[in-house]
């Protein structure tokens, strides 16, 4: 019942497979390693007071969707089947244990891509960039295989070419020791950069190679 006494009706649930991939973006099966390990770290501790409303599955997958989507509170609430306070305090408690953390170390033979990408402004920080918007420069990392963000560096006025909030920004610290792949933007930077394939339609295109044929350097080009 919601706070009007009226039946409200959960439309997304942990418990439909198809949901978990649609908004966590994860298979439920990694999915479920994902609550085990949260689980193994404390995230679903017992609260004083009364309980969730929502199992812990239930919980993380509504903070998955708020990160995920642009669903505002009022949705997210309606779609959960809670109040707007409780989606608020879902987040607060859950929120931080699914932050990101850069990865200590790199596996053997494991393959990264790098590129900026530009986001909302933050206090003090945001310059006028090539798009014409006051933004933030933000280096994103990402494992070759999985797709999953492995490393992000600090962001920085939206005016820093890739190449240059490459170093500044401590991506480059954290992925020293990694094989890393970019586009043509990281030219001097000594990461990977893939061949261009031939013209289309009057532009380029540059083609990502797989994780493993990238190890291949007589298809890379280094940068």
């Amino acid at each position: 019942m919601s706070s009007n006494g009226y039946r409200v009706a959960v439309v997304i649930s942990a418990s439909d497979p198809v949901m978990v991939e649609l908004f966590s973006g994860l298979r439920p099966r990694t999915f479920a390693r994902l609550i085990t390990q949260l689980r193994r770290e404390g995230a679903d501790r017992p609260l004083r007071g009364r309980p969730w409303g929502l199992c812990f599955e239930d919980r993380v997958l509504l903070v998955a969707t708020y990160l995920r989507t642009n669903l505002t509170m009022r949705q997210l609430a309606a779609v959960f089947g809670v109040s707007k306070s409780a989606a608020a305090r879902v987040i607060d408690d859950v929120g931080p244990a699914l932050a990101l953390r850069p990865r200590a170390r790199f596996p053997r033979g494991a393959v990264s891509i790098v590129d900026g990408t530009w986001s909302r402004p933050v206090i003090n920080l945001a310059a006028q960039s090539k798009n014409y918007r006051y933004s933030t420069n933000h280096q994103v990392v990402i494992d070759a295989d999985t797709e999953l963000v492995v490393a992000l560096g600090r962001p920085l006025p939206g005016n820093r070419n890739d190449c240059r909030a490459w170093t500044e920004s401590g991506a480059a610290d954290v992925c020293r020791n990694a094989v890393v792949i970019a586009d043509g933007g990281y030219q001097g930077t000594g990461l990977i950069i893939p061949l261009v394939s031939s013209c289309r339609n009057g532009n380029r295109h540059t083609t990502f190679p797989t994780a493993r044929s990238a190890l291949a350097s007589s298809m890379l080009s280094p940068g």
